[in-house]
Formats: C-alpha cells, structure tokens, sequence
C-alpha cells in the first residue's frame, strides 16, 4: 500500500494529533478519522494487482538502429476497475539516446474494466548488438479517489534479438550488376585454375590453339573453341578474427563492427554468383560457425550468428585459428581473413602459418585502417600537428610493408576504412573471379 500526494496533502490540511506509545517507543500520529475513512475505501476499490493476468507480444528480432515495438497485454480477472500506471522496464541500451530516457519510454497509463483486458505498447529503438532481455513490470493500482495504491512486480519474459545493421546493402545492386557483366562478357579464352566449360563458338585469330574443341570442329565446316566462364559452386569461408585488435574502435565502433558488415555484403554477392558461404569466428576457440546453408538461408545464418558476437580482449591463437580453418574448409576455397595489419600480430602470428592456408587455399585478408591516422598524417600548423603527422605516417608505412610481406606470400590485401572496406572487398572478389583464381 502506498501514500500518494494527494493524501498527504489531505492529511496536513485537516489532521488531529493521537498519541502513540509501544514497547521503546513513543510518538504522535496526525489522524484525521473521514479521511482515514476514505483510504481505507479508495485503498479497498483498487484493483488487484497480483492477480493481473499479463502477456507479451511483439517483434523479436530487429536491426541495430531501427524500432521495435513489444506489446503487453494486460487482462483484469477482477470485478474492480483497474486505473493504473505500468512501468514495462528494459535494459537502457535499449533505447536510442537522445529520444526518450528508458523510464519515459517505458512508462503507460492504462484503465482495463473488470473482466478485460488493454495492450500497451512499447517501442524500443537498441543502441547495441545482441539479444536484449526485458525486465520486471511494475503495476501500480490506484483506488477511483487516487489516494491510496496497490503496487507489485510481474515478470513477463521477452526476448529482442538487435541484429547488424548491414549498412553496406546499399552497394549490392552495383556489385551484382558487375557480377552480371562479368557472367555475360566474352569468356576468358585459356582454361584457368578455377574456370568451367561455358560454350562453344567459332574460331577466330589470336585464339589459343589449345582451346580448339577438335571433335566439335570435326562436326562442323568451321573450326571450333571453347570458351570458359568462372566456375559455380565455389566454397568462400569468413574468418572473422574476434581478438583484441577486433576491439579496437574506428569511427566510434569496434572494428569487428565493420568486418562483419564487409562479410554480410560478400556472402550477399557470392551465394548471388552461385558460391557457398560460410562463417568461422575465432580468437583461441571458436566464437561462431555457420557452415551448409543455402543460398536462400546463408544471409540469415549469418546474420544470426554475427548478433551476440563481440570482440575478446586476449591475443588470437593464430596456429589454431589456422587448424579450425582448415578444418572447416577441407577442400580447396577461397579463405577471406578479416583481421589485423598491425606488425606484431602478423609477424608473430600470421606469417609463421599462412604457408599452411596458401598452400591448399586462395587467402584474401581484409583489415580495417583508421581513416583519423590519414587525417593526421596531412596535419600540419604547429609543432604538436607535425609530430602527430609523423606518427602517422610511420603508422601507415609499417601497414604497407605488412601488406606487402603478405603479398609476396601470394595473398590478396584489402585495407580499407570502415566505409570504404565493404565495397573494396567485394571487388577483389569479382576480381579473383574474373580472373579464374577461384
């Protein structure tokens, strides 16, 4: 039972003081006897609360940035009134700052007759990745003066899923539009590592003499080539490394942030070209694995999988990344890396077991770079302007010799900004199939 303000004031306004003694205690006590009389009924007419009838309905997975609106529904079994405020409490994250505050948002007032029942509605717009829980409901009862409450807790469980936002979808019609080019242009002529048969059509000068189809040429009065198109059913594994380089934030959010948003867009683009897609997260053991899908499911797997997956503050085992690769990828595939180019954690991790991926496998590793370090290294005006420069520029010389130590070893190397790695990623994709080197 709970004092409203109303009362109170009610009470100072006309109260006549009682003595109150007790065993160690005295006191006086302000009692005025029509008013008591009138909160023991306001307190009496109140509606129930314990035996409110609650349950939730509503959206269960959203993307990061946009709404969600959950939907409580509230049934009164009792033959009182129900006059109520509801608290429908949820994690602050929840909510998008600058809009309302958790207790605004989540704040209803609501009247159920006796015997029915309302919804209410609250929308909840996550400012964080993962799965985001509700917490308690909080009823207040009032009686129909509003003097007195009744007041308790319910536990309605709920669960959002706040998954990636996939802000690089915006690029996938350009990629699939040079992805169709690239199916109907004129075929590469020699058969490459990585190419299947396409059709067959006339000869023509400059032609390589190896691609004459002689039993074709035979059946005709011309003779006859093959032409060759990059191969379908390719294999493409993810590698996101989930390690503390991953955790390093660039343009206000984590680097594994931008990776996953790089992925979402390749594994879009390649299950489009007829490629199978999978997902291995690592740091020293596996955080996902998203293996077998179809073109139709593979998005949504990942998706899934990619939504409570933050960054782990230890050091990447790079042997074991390297043997749950392999693992995953028995068969020869194209291995996209996301990690690091920083000079510790390649040379002393990457390098000593990339032999053991490029020897079976096409490895492509894509890094997040800073684009506050380029900033920097075009400051200039005083002295504190040119030492960040230098810093800088020395930064930016140690990733390109990082790259190019990873190149000699026959990987391909994308490093790009967050904004710009999505779109660079998937070019080096249709290049390597242009090129027949998938």
């Amino acid at each position: 039972m709970a004092l409203t303000g109303r009362t109170a004031l009610l009470a100072a306004l006309g109260s006549l003081p009682v003595g109150i003694w007790g065993p160690g205690w005295t006191g006086i006590l302000a009692v005025n006897a029509p008013l008591a009389l009138a909160c023991v009924c306001d307190f009496a007419l109140a509606a129930p609360v314990r035996r409110l009838g609650l349950t939730r309905s509503g959206d269960t997975t959203a993307r990061l940035g946009d709404s969600a609106d959950i939907t409580l529904t509230v049934t009164n079994p009792s033959r009182r009134p129900l006059r109520a405020h509801l608290r429908d409490a949820w994690p602050p994250s929840s909510l998008q700052p600058g809009t309302d505050t958790p207790t605004e948002a989540s704040r209803h007032r609501l009247t159920v007759p006796p015997g029915e029942r309302r919804r209410v509605t609250t929308r909840l717009r996550p400012t964080r990745r993962g799965d985001q829980h509700a917490d308690r409901v909080t009823i207040r009862s009032y009686g129909p003066l509003g003097l007195f409450s009744r007041q308790g807790a319910h536990q309605v469980p709920w669960t959002l899923r706040v998954l990636p936002p996939f802000t690089s979808r915006k690029h996938l019609p350009s990629k699939l539009a040079r992805l169709r080019e690239l199916d109907g242009r004129t075929s590469v002529l020699t058969r490459g590592e990585g190419t299947e048969f396409d059709s067959l059509r006339e000869y023509v000068p400059g032609d390589d003499t190896r691609s004459i189809d002689w039993r074709a040429t035979a059946r005709h009065s011309t003779v006859a080539v093959r032409t060759w198109r990059p191969e379908r059913d390719r294999h493409i594994l993810l590698v996101l490394d989930t390690g503390r380089t991953s955790a390093g934030r660039v343009d206000d959010a984590p680097r594994l942030d931008a990776a996953m948003d790089a992925a979402l867009l390749l594994a879009a683009l390649a299950s489009r070209a007829g490629d199978r897609v999978d997902l291995l997260a690592y740091d020293r053991r596996v955080r996902a694995l998203v293996q077998g899908r179809t073109a139709r499911d593979v998005l949504p797997s990942l998706v899934n999988a990619m939504a409570n997956l933050e960054p782990e503050l230890v050091e990447t085992n790079a042997r074991g990344l390297a043997a749950a690769t392999l693992r995953t990828a028995p068969r020869r595939s194209l291995i996209v890396l996301m990690t690091t180019l920083d000079t510790a954690p390649v040379e002393e991790g990457l390098l000593p077991v990339l032999p053991q991926l490029t020897q079976r496998h096409t490895v492509l590793v894509a890094s997040v770079a800073d684009p506050h370090i380029a900033r920097m290294a075009t400051s200039r005006g005083d002295a504190d302007a040119v030492y960040e420069a230098a810093a800088a520029a020395q930064a930016q010389t140690e990733r390109h010799r990082m790259a190019e130590q990873l190149r000699r070893h026959g990987v391909t190397v994308v490093d790009a900004t967050p904004a710009e790695l999505a779109p660079a990623l998937a070019d080096a994709y249709l290049a390597l199939k242009a090129a027949g080197r998938l």
